[in-house]
C-alpha cells in the first residue's frame, strides 16, 4: 500500500520539479508555465479519480444497447401444422370416429395433392388409377365413398397401418 502511494506521488513531484526548472529558465513565461502545470496536475488527479471509480464499481456486463444488438437465438418452436398432424394421428389411432373425421381429411388432402402433382391423377374422378397408385390400405382410408364408422369408439388405425399409409404417400 505504501509502495503504491509513493509511486503515485512521483508524478506530481516530477511535475513540480519541472515547474521550478522552467520558471528559473524562462522567467518571462511564468504565467504560461503555471497554467500548463495546473493543467498537467489536474489531468493526473482526474486520471487517478477515474481509476479509483472504476475499481470501486463492480464490473458490468454488456450494456443494454449491446444486448439489443446481439442476434437473438430462436427458440425451437414447433410448426403448428406439424403439431396438428401429430394430434390427428394420435386421435386417429385411438378411435374410428377420429380416424374418419379428423385424420382422414388431412390424409385425403395430402394424397389428392400428391397424386395430382406427381402422377396427374385426380383422386375423385379417377378412382381406379388413384387406388392403383396408393395401394389398398391407403385407398381404404382416403377413398371418397368411405362410410363413417358405426361405432364411434371402436379402435382407430394402428400405427403399423398408418406407417404403411405414410410410406405409400411418400412413394408417390
Amino acid at each position: 500500500m505504501m509502495r503504491a502511494a509513493l509511486k503515485l506521488a512521483q508524478i506530481p513531484v516530477l511535475l513540480t520539479i519541472a515547474l521550478v526548472v522552467l520558471l528559473l529558465v524562462l522567467p518571462g513565461r511564468s504565467e504560461l508555465i503555471a497554467r500548463v502545470y495546473v493543467l498537467a496536475v489536474s489531468a493526473f488527479v482526474l486520471a487517478q479519480l477515474v481509476t479509483a471509480m472504476r475499481r470501486a464499481l463492480p464490473a458490468s456486463g454488456p450494456s443494454a444497447f449491446d444486448a439489443a444488438l446481439r442476434p437473438r437465438t430462436r427458440s425451437a418452436e414447433r410448426l403448428p401444422e406439424l403439431a396438428k398432424i401429430e394430434r390427428e394421428v394420435t386421435l386417429g389411432s385411438a378411435t374410428a370416429f377420429d380416424l374418419h373425421y379428423r385424420l382422414r381429411p388431412s390424409l385425403r388432402r395430402i394424397a389428392g395433392e400428391l397424386l395430382a402433382a406427381r402422377r396427374g391423377i385426380d383422386l375423385d374422378t379417377e378412382p381406379d388409377a388413384a387406388r392403383a397408385a396408393l395401394g389398398e390400405e391407403t385407398w381404404e382410408i382416403v377413398r371418397g365413398d368411405r362410410e363413417p364408422p358405426r361405432e364411434r369408439f371402436a379402435a382407430g388405425a394402428d400405427l403399423a397401418s398408418l406407417h404403411v399409409v405414410v410410406r405409400s404417400l411418400e412413394a408417390l
